[in-house]
């Protein structure tokens, strides 16, 4: 595929960052096809009931993680001969509070259990504790964040591709199987077991020891005390991303999550893309920034337009054919799907602009900014699900979903700083800077 040509973007770098990343997209397309195979055989009742468990402990695993990671690398960095006490310090912390989780999620479901149509009392508590469960695992990834800080992940990503392709092969068969939707989250379960297992594997394969790792309690003090902003960050990015699922289960019921959930994997799915795109072409951006503004500037209103020129079509296109699109992936059980899907398509671009904006902030030090644009998402998000989901149910979603990412995405204005970042991004929208750019040839 030719991209749009920018000034400073290195064509010749981006094939090559495709080629060397080529294998990380296979395995995000083969979790896609596996995605697309599980929900088509579940159905929308249990993959309803299943995306609602998903959705309900990601808010305690946003907890669970700590915010830990960003510091985990600079501590090691600053701080090699104290590895074992970091990634020690780390570890317990993050598995104690993932340990507390399994029984705290399921008790807040059960107390605040809604009474929706088409609620299994047994399955969906099962569900959340086996998810937590797998919570668990993932207090191992301290060993990624040690080898980003030795700028060797590429390690890591074959462990995580290995576990994938035998992850792929399990949830097949399970399928093969006609299991039932508890095995599937036993699946994740697994997974996550599986990975940890690896890590572990590969932390001892390179002469290293977790047996070695030590626990202080002065550096958790200190970590704590560094990491409860970027806590409470993942817990309202979690809002943001997962609160639709949630209110449209406890208002309209598992099989109307079921459905509205597969249209938004297929909407979601190649939200990848754009992070791929930023991380190969912001360090040409960020060159600009250091020797002239004015074209760092210029350089972030053409990645805005291509953002725009990829996302653009891409949901005209499947706006238009989404009832086609739905019944060839899913058949014609997820009735309303198409609909949604074609709504839910939109919030696309606003999410590639999102992440495109999300590295301005961060490069200008402006995180109080970025976390009021999340925080303004996950409100605008609440109560427009609040007042369309009675009314409209998954449709009603789909539109809360769109208009909050419009609203978060264009939120830059609380920051005078910011501001023409909103401008510059409404200019590619509007296909407004094209045309300039016509004109002026």
């Amino acid at each position: 595929m030719k991209l749009p040509s920018i000034p400073g973007f290195q064509h010749e770098a981006f094939q090559k960052y495709l080629k060397n990343t080529g294998w990380i997209i296979l395995g995000k397309a083969l979790s896609i096809v596996i995605a697309l195979i599980i929900i088509r055989y579940l159905g929308p009742k249990s993959f309803g009931e299943l995306s609602f468990a998903e959705a309900f402990v990601s808010f305690f695993s946003a907890v669970g993680a700590l915010g830990l990671d960003s510091f985990i690398i600079r501590e090691i960095i600053n701080e090699p001969e104290k590895k074992d006490e970091i990634l020690g310090t780390s570890f317990w912390l993050r598995f104690t509070f993932n340990l507390v989780i399994i029984p705290v999620s399921v008790i807040c479901y059960l107390i605040f259990r809604d009474t929706a149509p088409n609620t299994n009392s047994f399955v969906v508590p099962l569900l959340i504790a086996l998810l937590a469960t797998a919570s668990i695992f993932k207090s191992f990834n301290i060993i990624d964040s040690y080898y980003q800080s030795q700028v060797e992940s590429k390690y890591v990503v074959q462990v995580q591709n290995i576990c994938l392709l035998l992850s792929a092969g399990i949830k097949v068969g399970l399928v093969v199987l006609k299991a039932s939707v508890i095995f599937f989250a036993i699946a994740v379960v697994f997974d996550g077991l599986l990975l940890a297992l690896g890590l572990v594997l590969l932390y001892h394969k390179k002469g290293l020891s977790v047996f070695t790792w030590k626990y202080d309690k002065e550096r958790a003090l200190l970590l704590l005390k560094q990491s409860w902003p970027l806590i409470f960050s993942a817990v309202m990015v979690s809002l943001y991303m997962k609160i639709d699922v949630v209110m449209l289960k406890s208002i309209r019921g598992s099989k109307e999550v079921g459905v509205y959930n597969a249209a938004a994997k297929i909407s979601e799915a190649w939200y990848f893309i754009p992070t791929a795109i930023i991380t190969s072409v912001f360090p040409a951006i960020l060159n600009a920034r250091k020797s002239d503004y004015n074209r760092y500037i210029k350089r972030l209103q053409n990645l805005y337009d291509l953002l725009v020129a990829i996302s653009l079509p891409v949901a005209l296109v499947i706006s238009f054919s989404a009832d086609f699109i739905i019944h060839l992936a899913f058949g014609d059980r997820f009735q309303g799907a198409g609909t949604m899907l074609s709504i839910h398509i939109w919030s696309g671009i606003f999410v590639f602009l999102g992440i495109a904006s999300s590295q301005y902030l961060l490069t200008e030090g402006l995180t109080r900014t970025s976390f009021l644009r999340t925080s303004v998402g996950a409100v605008v998000n609440i109560i427009l699900n609040l007042w369309l989901i009675p009314k409209y149910g998954g449709v009603g979603a789909s539109w809360a979903t769109l208009a909050a990412y419009f609203i978060a995405t264009f939120s830059l204005a609380f920051h005078k700083k910011s501001l023409p970042q909103m401008v510059m991004m409404l200019k590619s929208l509007f296909l407004i800077s094209f045309i300039q750019k016509i004109l002026n040839r």
